[in-house]
Order: structure tokens, then C-alpha cells, then sequence
């Protein structure tokens, strides 16, 4: 503990020209006796820390006692500092681990470079959850975490609808979507995807698994997802849409299926609307999707969606009559 401790002070003071007593108390938890004690514990070690007395004093290191990280340039070291996500790591657990490594290459950038951490915090920020939802961390995932950094096999309880299942995991890989973790596991030689937050229990083992050098996260994810999005959609609605009712289409629906249905319709008829075949969830989905298109979107087919929407719209303008 203590080395450690010692091991941050010295990094610290490397990154910054002088520090206070009470700065460096406050940056490694400690007392200001326990700073002067480490202090004379590293001058006796031989590392060349010097106190200036009086109001404007502090300590530094001189000799110019520094290792440094050669070849980076600017972008190169800010884009070091932006490839955490500090919402991300600290759910994962792993916040104190990456502070510390932040810390390590400040303290071994040449000094013309010291302010690329602060440079890329203050210009770039990621928040990851939708609009109107509340982050949500589940609860057991820095234990997930650990055992996908470790490569050890989880036993793991699953809430699936009423019930819950047993599986054995090899857990493979971790993604933040939209404010929601999902994992990436292996089972019986399947792969598989669950949703961290539906984890009831999970125990890791002591063995370790070897991973499948083939595989790739992103393109696992992107297959996926892709397939996700097309498993869903088990109707299709006919549209005539307004040139706005196609700008918003996609904002409304699955963006890309929007995309396609719109670039596969026919030339726009005298007032410049076009006709679409639409893939939907659901016709209530649909509805309740469509609906907010108003007077930009008239549904064709199927009839009972088409009346739905009819009677939707003549009840709110019987509100507005």
C-alpha cells in the first residue's frame, strides 16, 4: 500500500512543477504528517525531492528527475487520454485503475505536452444513456468485468421472462448501447448475447477459458445488432409520405429500414409524395410510431392499421373542432 502510494507521489510530482503539503495529501488520501513522512522515505531512497519552505512553498523534484514517453506527438497523446470513457470504466469498475494509468503518462510526457489530458477533457465528452432514461449500472458488473479481462469462466443465474436459467459462460466481451450493457459470451459453442442487467447471480470459476483468436467484438456486435433489428420486424405497412413525413420517417422509425424503404420508392407523384413499404415490429408499434407523423403520413395498407389511424386522427380533431 504504502509502496504504491509512494510510487503516485513521485509521478505526481513529475506531472506538476510544485505541489503543496495539503495537494498532495488531498491527491493520495492521506495526512499532510504522512506526506512529510513519505518525502523523507524517498530522499533517503536517493529520488531528489526538495521542500521549499515558506507560504508559496512546496515540494518538486529538481534534476531534472523525470522519465519520459518519447515519440508522441499532440494529437497523438490527447488521443491517448480520450480512449477511456470515464462513465464506462468507472461502472466496469476499473475508475482507480485508469486514473492511475492517466497519471503514468502525464508524468512521462515531455513538458510541452502536460496539458493534453486536461485539453482532451475539456473538449469531448461522452454520455452515453438515451434522452429521458436514467443510467442504469446492473449491479454485478465489475464482477463481469473482471472475468472478461481475465478470461474466466462464469457460472451465471439469467432471468428469462418468469423463469430463470443456469448457464456456464465464457465470456467474451462487454458493450455499453445506449446507456445499456450487454455481454458477449460463449456457450457450448454458441455465441450468445445477454443483457447484464438481467443477471441474477454470477460466479466466477477459477478456470480460464482460451479465447477463439478469430473473434472480433465490433463485428460480432454489428452482425448482431443486424440481425436483431431484422428479427423484429414481422409486418410491413404501406405509407404515402409528405417530402417532410420522409425527412422524419427515419427519426420516428428503425432509421435504417427507413433509409431503404425510402431510397427503394418510386418517383414522387405531382405533390411530391412518395409511396413505401415499410418493415415494422408490430401494427400497434406501427401505430404508435406513425401516429406522430400527423398530417405528413397517410397510411395505405394493411386496412385495420389504416382505420386505426382514421379514427386517432378524427378524435383529436374533434379536441381541436
Amino acid at each position: 500500500m504504502r509502496a504504491a502510494r509512494l510510487i503516485k507521489m513521485v509521478l505526481l510530482l513529475q506531472s506538476r512543477a510544485l505541489m503543496t503539503g495539503a495537494e498532495l495529501a488531498e491527491e493520495l488520501e492521506v495526512s499532510e504528517r504522512t506526506v512529510a513522512r513519505d518525502v523523507l522515505a524517498l530522499s533517503e531512497a536517493g529520488v531528489p525531492i526538495y521542500a521549499d519552505r515558506g507560504r508559496a512553498g512546496g515540494y518538486r523534484l529538481i534534476g531534472g528527475y523525470r522519465t519520459r514517453l518519447t515519440g508522441l506527438g499532440r494529437t497523438e497523446a490527447e488521443a491517448l487520454f480520450l480512449s477511456g470513457v470515464p462513465s464506462a470504466l468507472r461502472e466496469m469498475g476499473l475508475a482507480d485503475a485508469a486514473s492511475a494509468a492517466r497519471l503514468k503518462v502525464s508524468a512521462a510526457l515531455l513538458p510541452e505536452l502536460s496539458d493534453a489530458a486536461d485539453g482532451a477533457a475539456q473538449r469531448f465528452h461522452l454520455d452515453a444513456p438515451g434522452w429521458y432514461h436514467a443510467p442504469n449500472t446492473p449491479e454485478l458488473l465489475p464482477v463481469i468485468a473482471d472475468a472478461v479481462w481475465d478470461d474466466r469462466r462464469l457460472t451465471a443465474r439469467y432471468r428469462r421472462g418468469g423463469s430463470e436459467v443456469e448457464r456456464e459462460l465464457e465470456p467474451y466481451g462487454l458493450v455499453l448501447k445506449a446507456g445499456v450493457w450487454y455481454l458477449a459470451a460463449r456457450v457450448d459453442a454458441s455465441w450468445r448475447v445477454y443483457r447484464v442487467d438481467r443477471f441474477t447471480a454470477v460466479e466466477p470459476s477459477g478456470e480460464r477459458f482460451e479465447r477463439d483468436a478469430s473473434f472480433e467484438l465490433p463485428t460480432f456486435w454489428a452482425d448482431r445488432a443486424a440481425d436483431f433489428r431484422r428479427s423484429i420486424l414481422h409486418a410491413e405497412v404501406v405509407l404515402r409520405l409528405s417530402e417532410r413525413g420522409a425527412r422524419l420517417l427515419p427519426r420516428r422509425t428503425d432509421s435504417g429500414m427507413a433509409r431503404e424503404a425510402i431510397a427503394a420508392a418510386a418517383d414522387p407523384d405531382p405533390r411530391g409524395w412518395i409511396t413505401v413499404t415499410l418493415p415494422v415490429e408490430t401494427l400497434d408499434v406501427a401505430y404508435e410510431q406513425l401516429l406522430g407523423l400527423g398530417p405528413e403520413c397517410e397510411v395505405i395498407e394493411p386496412p385495420a392499421l389504416r382505420a386505426r389511424m382514421a379514427e386517432a386522427l378524427a378524435q383529436a380533431a374533434a379536441l381541436y373542432a
